[in-house]
């Protein structure tokens, strides 16, 4: 399917202004075998493929998230490979090297599972609980539900 260059040149311009999306939620998934560029590269891959569907009946951040999260999810159920744990706190922007507590609480992260991961990443990042449904499927209120339970999970694990 041979795609006009202003549609190229729209999707670079969509790619480049919400890349660190893309990137944070590609930092969540990431293993040894597996380096952050081959995942980053499959997300772009498949946002690429879908963009002529998308309909703006959602944030394009929204959308974006949605693509990126089964990518991921969908890449590491294809290669069976399960991912490390890995200190995503060099990698997160905005979090000052000296709070061990931040440290701490996204070492903890690391040892959730993939959905569980998704959801923290959304709450961090501020999505109200309709958006998180809309990017995972979810309901609101099993996102509600879900996430209470990883707090209490997350609070568990730190005591341990």
């Amino acid at each position: 399917m041979h795609r006009g260059s202003e549609q190229e040149k729209e999707f670079m311009r969509v790619i480049r202004e919400h890349e660190r999306i893309i990137y944070k939620v590609t930092s969540f998934y990431v293993s040894e075998d597996q380096p952050i560029g081959d995942l980053y590269q499959e997300v772009v891959i498949n946002l690429w493929r879908a963009y002529p569907n998308f309909r703006g009946e959602s944030k394009i951040s929204t959308w974006i998230y949605r693509i990126a999260l089964n990518t991921c999810v969908t890449f590491f159920r294809r290669s069976k490979n399960k991912p490390q744990y890995v200190d995503i706190t060099m990698d997160v922007p905005d979090i000052p090297d000296n709070s061990d507590d931040i440290k701490t609480l996204y070492k903890l992260i690391n040892r959730l599972g993939k959905i569980e991961r998704a959801l923290v990443l959304l709450y961090l990042d501020d999505k109200p609980y309709k958006e998180i449904a809309e990017i995972t499927g979810l309901t609101p209120t099993n996102v509600a539900t879900k996430l209470g339970r990883i707090k209490e999970k997350l609070r568990k694990m730190s005591n341990e």
